[in-house]
């Protein structure tokens, strides 16, 4: 009944498909501020991240590539964590229509998102800390 070919037609705001809802000034601010906040952080910090490889890459010698490189991939990850977090997002607003046709409202938290960047963060800065020591032998 409820299946078809759009993820979007899941999610439901007051029985309105989450693609064709008419949202008041307050939820559009509210849904604004939710993106700017935990969406756009982790694209800012993805892209000042590739900024500083860039920078690493161009500038320094041949024996900081290696360094460099840690850091693209850093970013990389971390723009696949603010897509995964994006498509998440969804699940803050609108409620989900399950396989049965019914409505399911559940709350939940980007606890998951907040484990695996600071899983991300504590490898990047291990590998940096071995590529920074090979630096010196």
């Amino acid at each position: 009944m409820f299946s078809s070919r759009h993820p979007e037609d899941r999610f439901r705001l007051r029985m309105h498909r989450a693609r064709s809802v008419d949202l008041t000034d307050a939820e559009l601010v509210e849904i604004r501020a939710a993106q700017r906040t935990f969406e756009g952080a982790y694209v800012r910090t993805a892209l000042s991240q590739l900024s500083f490889s860039l920078v690493v890459l161009k500038i320094f010698t041949s024996e900081f590539y290696s360094i460099g490189a840690l850091f693209a991939a850093y970013a990389f990850s971390l723009l696949l964590v603010s897509a995964y977090r994006r498509q998440q997002g969804n699940r803050q607003f609108f409620t989900e229509v399950g396989g049965d046709g019914l409505a399911m409202k559940r709350f939940v938290t980007s606890g998951n998102v907040v484990v695996a960047v600071t899983a991300l963060t504590i490898a990047a800065i291990v590998s940096l800390l071995v590529l920074t020591l090979r630096l010196e032998t």
